[in-house]
């Protein structure tokens, strides 16, 4: 039997960083390098050239090439020219790292709903080595906001969070954070931090003092003038700090003064709720271990990541691409994302410590010797570490591109997949969403043709006569009575912008369960005479339709039947693709549709 208070959430007792030593003999060679690539992307914004890569790493101009071409294959980077750019699907390396943290699946809810009452951001945040990590945001859109991003890693000393995690330092970890101040004063290494930041380390060790007293801490203007927070720490059953929950304002709306006053007992209030729902999934997971009969913890699903047929992939990949594709480093990067899947099905309920290698290799589909020599060398690198044979992920792994991949947009991520369509299909794309009645561009490829459709990002059409308008429709739609749906579509009444568009609202409604039916919407000569659009929907993790997209062209190039024919698959291809990315960019963070 597992006592639940004795299960941690996620350590506060992290790791420092590796010392720069010898590999082991067993590292894999090609991982780390793989790895180095990925770090130097991330730390440049997402996207470096070529040449820039081989500076920073300090790799052969070869070795970076092959890396590149591997990662590409993969999916986790993309190719522009010169440029290496990271893709959506490297997301799933810092998936597997909070997934396993579990802090903003379990307690992330809270703090959305503490960010909507107060109205102002709220973040988690957990330790890591000398530093804090942010591993959930609820940020308000202001001109004056927060603009920290999950994946972010601050330095303990600036802000409210670090003070309260010092709390329990060990004098190993406070020298380390001396010997950090001296070596780089700055924050060179800490590019979401200014310069002149540094000076909230010469109060640091006072604040940690006030931290242990009070229970909670203050940041009054200590990172940027004007940014001012109130934070609580979270404490597993065991009285452990896990994480910590900060509400972040500005001077301009509140005074530090009145949100103590005004805030601090709702931020008790949202951390008892935090502690209870941790403690109860602990105690459904112990129980579930001893086989008493309860009711199953509801839990996001895990994100997509490696797999048995990945395994398969890959060796596909190396017969296609001979020495341009590592294998190596292909399997080591199915370990690290493995862990998030591998977790949430850890036997025995008490995965929160941890999780054997055999667990690792079923959910890879690797050899156990293969996955050993890949765990030695991300323990090696800092991003793993390991106790009784249990292995778990590290919050460095989030150095690996997810703060910049945090930042994606639904256009962001479509454009690239539309940019391919129109290559293959040689007609222009296009991705909108809803904006009251009317169907709002959000990205947009044109084709290169004497003879093309000429519309802009931001443009506005009415969402009744276009493809992808009744795309939208019809979900957003579907489930309401027949009289409300003829009360949606009458107001305002649709009317016609050419001789061809439907206007009447029994005919309109009979198209849109049409598409409901078929997946796709035909418009022709309704919007404008002689264009013909061709839509599908593109869903989120929960099956809600969130955009569509659209393939346009003259009616002179096909009949209908050949439009269907030759751009109905490759367009679901593409809806397919931007689908998956999101799935993976948006399992920890909220993607904005504009």
């Amino acid at each position: 039997m597992t006592d639940p208070a004795a299960v941690p959430l996620a350590s506060a007792a992290v790791p420092l960083a590796p010392a720069a030593s010898a590999a082991p003999r067993e590292a894999v060679g090609p991982l780390i390098r793989g790895l180095s690539v990925l770090r130097a992307l991330a730390g440049a914004g997402g996207r470096l050239s070529v040449g820039d890569l081989v500076r920073a790493t300090a790799l052969a101009r070869s070795t970076v090439d092959r890396t590149l071409s591997t990662l590409e294959r993969l999916g986790h980077v993309r190719l522009e020219g010169k440029a290496a750019v990271l893709a959506p699907r490297s997301a799933e390396l810092g998936n597997a790292y909070l997934s396993a943290c579990r802090l903003p699946d379990l307690c992330g809810p809270a703090a959305d709903r503490l960010a909507d009452e107060l109205d102002e951001s709220v973040s988690l945040a957990v330790p890591d080595r000398d530093g804090i990590r942010f591993v959930h945001q609820s940020t308000r859109r202001r001109t004056m906001s927060l603009a920290f991003r999950i994946g972010d890693r601050l330095p303990a000393e600036c802000g409210a969070v670090g003070a309260l995690l010092a709390v329990d330092w060990t004098e190993a970890e406070w020298d380390a954070w001396e010997a950090r101040r001296r070596r780089d004063p700055l924050y060179d290494g800490f590019p979401a931090v200014p310069a002149e930041a540094a000076r909230a380390g010469e109060s640091f060790r006072q604040r940690v003092d006030a931290a242990r007293q009070l229970g909670w801490a203050e940041d009054d203007q200590l990172i940027e003038p004007g940014l001012v927070a109130l934070a609580m720490p979270v404490r597993d059953r065991a009285g452990r700090p896990v994480g910590v929950v900060s509400v972040v304002s500005h001077t301009s709306r509140r005074a530090l003064a009145s949100m103590r006053e005004a805030l601090l007992p709702r931020l008790r209030e949202t951390v008892a709720e935090m502690e209870a729902e941790m403690g109860t999934e602990m105690e459904a997971e112990v129980e579930a271990e001893m086989g008493t009969e309860r009711a199953p913890v509801a839990r996001p699903l895990p994100p997509a990541s490696a797999a048995p047929a990945d395994s398969e992939r890959a060796r596909e990949s190396k017969r296609e691409m001979g020495p341009g594709f590592v294998e190596s480093l292909a399997r080591g990067l199915a370990v690290l994302a493995s862990f998030g899947p591998a977790l949430g099905e850890a036997l025995g309920g008490d995965r929160t410590t941890g999780v054997p290698l055999s667990a690792l290799a079923q959910a890879t589909g690797l050899a156990r010797a293969t996955v050993r020599r890949a765990l030695i060398t991300l323990e090696h690198l800092g991003y793993v570490t390991s106790d009784d044979g249990l292995f778990r992920p590290l919050p460095r792994v989030l150095d690996l591109g997810f703060a910049p991949l945090s930042g994606l947009t639904l256009p962001l991520l479509a454009q690239p997949h539309l940019v391919t369509l129109v290559k293959r299909v040689q007609e222009s794309a296009s991705m909108s969403v809803l904006a009251g009645d009317d169907i709002q561009y959000v990205a947009r490829v044109a084709t290169e043709r004497i003879m093309s459709v000429d519309i802009t990002v931001g443009t506005r059409f009415p969402a009744y006569a276009t493809s992808m308008g009744r795309v939208l429709l019809a979900d957003l739609l579907a489930g309401l009575p027949p009289d409300e749906r003829d009360e949606r579509l009458r107001a305002p009444a649709p009317a016609a912008l050419t001789p061809y568009t439907v206007t009447s609202v029994q005919r309109l409604s009979a198209l849109l369960d049409q598409a409901g039916r078929d997946g796709y919407a035909l418009v022709e000569g309704e919007l404008e005479e002689g264009l013909r659009s061709l839509a599908v929907p593109v869903r989120d993790r929960d099956g809600r339709v969130v955009a569509a997209v659209n393939v346009s062209m003259p009616v002179g190039r096909r009949t209908a039947e050949e439009s269907l024919a030759d751009l109905l698959p490759p367009l679901r291809e593409t809806a397919a693709g931007i689908e998956g990315d999101l799935w993976v960019a948006g399992r920890h963070t909220h993607i904005r549709t504009v």
